[in-house]
């Protein structure tokens, strides 16, 4: 048996790796605790296939993982250009981890504008792996550079790879009766088999997915098999490649339990599934196609066999019409959209708090005003949320925390819109709806039940004895009215936006009745049942940092990374935004200062402020990325020392 020498060394990065060299010739096998790993190329180049099958097998094999796809607003921008560019950046460890990272440690370049557009977020000594067959004069020009990067000394302070990914996917697919073109398609299983070989990935969930994906095709089938596995080779061959990295399971990052790697989108699709079984009501999505919405609605729509029933409606007004509709014939109704469809469905929002009927409204917010940056993320859709409406029309929101939390967060909307009879607002965004990160699948006797009892008779007597149903005779504890099936005997009873008279549900012009109904729809949504707001403060800081939604992932990380360095520093993270936590005033009061960031000019700060009269601190970033967690730590230390 050969022997082995050990080492330890501490990179730049503060992770620690060890590192195997074992002698005749055979590759040295270094462990790191963690990596950041970016995908970046064209939009045809299949990027966020590569990222999201690499995705997976790193999730089968056991590591914490959160990823960050980042994808051009262009349906098809012009080829090898900088607008064009599609990125998939995966941070994967042996220990429980929050973001997507901040910096990436290894950059697969398909072209010089993926190069070109990525590179000012590596750190000096990353690897770059670059397909030199695409760095050619016309395509470097294309984007700006005068010289190749290749050989011009400006990746110096860089470990580069150049390896021509396009010419050895093409002779490894000679065999195949394939035009040069047909193979070139292939390069980034190429590149996804040297990856997997450099990280001791698994490789059959990968090959089954190819086998399944073009089973009809076989040929293709063949071709991507044939790539991917000589991707692995050529790690394994060439001289370039000397260090393969191991990073290994995550076994005390998570509970006991059953995972999977699940995106924002997928499960929220199945926290509203979930949520129709444990309501025994049928789910009726009504939907207008929108990024970064859709997915829901692709989801949804498999699923049939629960009892789902999903509309692709001609428009967003549409939309939530049907599901209105649906509301008041009994489903757990839903509604998804994002951005400017938001504002197109406000006047039916109205309509249902006037109505007070359980609708789910879901908005995968995205960078604005109008149009904005379709594929970017964005919170700015707070305070329309809040008061986007016409008139008192208060509205219960609640915003998931990260992928994961997207499929409580669905539950928990269905739970307050059931037993309130309420419209209420899901927040999520791009960030949390395209990223992903491993799910502890639940166990069916850890949901709630979500049971209603539908009006099934009389509910009041007249001062002669006449027994009557009233639609707006109210749940002494939740101000709720009875929710009645159209077409029931006995409870016919009128809809429609104009303002209701207490209890009988007739039209009413009244002021004082108009004034005690809207009094009342707001003590109803004031009195939801929502956890007090937990302070995780284990040095009892002075500083509190309040967050909300998807700024969770990077808040912590900078928690983290503070308290590491001695920082005393204190964190709160909102689910339910109205009504906010009862405990939630005194809170606050008990920190010296209050530091709230959020990817908006200041929106949760401007209600806190108004709230509580508590002097928060705005930390404020609309630049369609997430928070990095090193730049939020560097402002949250200037402000414990401000």
């Amino acid at each position: 048996m050969t022997s082995q020498v050990s080492r330890t060394t501490e990179q730049a990065d503060g992770t620690v790796v060890g590192e195997q060299r074992k002698p005749g010739g055979v590759k040295a096998v270094r462990r790191l605790d963690r990596v950041i790993i970016r995908f970046a190329g064209d939009s045809g180049d299949g990027m966020q296939l590569t990222g999201d099958r690499f995705t997976s097998e790193t999730a089968s094999f056991g590591n914490d993982l959160s990823t960050l796809p980042n994808f051009p607003a262009e349906i098809r921008a012009p080829a090898g250009t900088l607008p064009g560019v599609s990125s998939f950046q995966l941070h994967f460890a042996d220990h429980d981890i929050l973001t997507p990272g901040d910096a990436p440690n290894v950059l697969v370049a398909m072209n010089p504008a993926a190069l070109k557009a990525n590179i000012g977020d590596l750190p000096r000594g990353a690897e770059i792996i670059v397909n030199t067959d695409e760095f050619t004069k016309r395509a470097m020009q294309k984007v700006g550079y005068d010289t190749s990067p290749l050989e011009d000394g400006s990746l110096d302070g860089y470990s580069l790879h150049p390896v021509p990914l396009t010419t050895l996917t093409v002779e490894a697919l000679k065999e195949f009766d394939l035009s040069r073109k047909e193979a070139e398609r292939s390069k980034n299983m190429f590149a996804l088999g040297l990856l997997s070989w450099m990280y001791h990935r698994p490789t059959e969930g990968t090959e089954r997915f190819l086998q399944q994906k073009f089973a009809k095709k076989p040929e293709v089938m063949k071709a991507n098999l044939v790539a991917f596995r000589a991707g692995w080779n050529f790690g394994e061959t060439t001289e370039d490649f000397a260090v393969s990295y191991e990073i290994a399971p995550a076994t005390k990052a998570f509970p006991v339990g059953t995972y999977r790697n699940i995106s924002g989108n997928l499960a929220l699709a199945y926290g509203l599934v979930a949520a129709s079984r444990q309501a025994d009501l049928p789910l009726f999505l009504g939907s207008y196609p929108i990024t970064p919405a859709s997915d829901i609605l692709h989801e949804l729509s498999k699923h049939k066999n629960f009892g789902v029933r999903t509309f692709q409606a001609e428009d967003e007004i549409a939309g939530i019409g049907a599901a209105l509709g649906a509301a008041f014939g009994g489903s757990l109704a839903v509604t998804t959209t994002s951005g400017p469809g938001v504002a197109l469905k406000a006047e039916t929002v109205g309509l249902a708090v006037s109505l007070e009927l359980p609708l789910l409204v879901i908005d995968i917010q995205r960078g604005g005003p109008s149009t904005g940056l379709p594929t970017k993320t964005e919170q700015a859709d707070l305070l329309q949320a809040m008061y986007g409406r016409n008139g008192e029309a208060p509205v219960p929101v609640i915003a998931p925390r990260t992928p994961a939390d997207c499929f409580d967060a669905a539950l928990e909307a269905a739970r307050i819109a059931l037993t309130y009879r309420t419209p209420v607002m899901l927040l999520s965004d791009g960030y949390l709806a395209n990223g992903s990160e491993p799910w502890r699948i639940p166990e069916p006797a850890e949901l709630p039940d979500l049971r209603v009892q539908f009006a099934s008779g009389p509910n009041h007597t007249l001062d002669d004895g006449t027994e009557v149903f009233w639609p707006y005779k109210r749940d002494p504890q939740t101000l709720a009215r009875p929710w009645a099936i159209p077409g029931t005997p006995g409870l016919e009873h009128r809809i429609g936006g104009i303002e209701k008279q207490d209890g009988t549900g007739n039209i009413s012009y009244d002021p004082a009745n108009h004034d005690f109904m809207v009094r009342t729809r707001q003590a109803k949504i004031d009195g939801i049942d929502v956890p007090d707001i937990e302070v995780d403060d284990p040095d009892g800081a002075r500083t509190l940092v309040l967050g909300w939604g998807s700024t969770y992932g990077p808040i912590t990380a900078a928690v983290r990374r503070l308290r590491a360095a001695g920082e005393p520093i204190a964190q709160a993270h909102l689910w339910h935004l109205n009504p906010f936590p009862r405990n939630l005033g005194a809170v606050l009061k008990g920190y010296d200062k209050v530091v709230i960031p959020e990817m908006n000019l200041g929106q949760l700060a401007i209600l806190i402020r108004a709230k509580y009269l508590v002097d928060a601190h705005s930390y404020n970033q609309v630049n369609g990325m997430p928070f990095k967690a090193e730049q939020l730590a560097t402002a949250l230390e200037e402000a414990i020392h401000d």
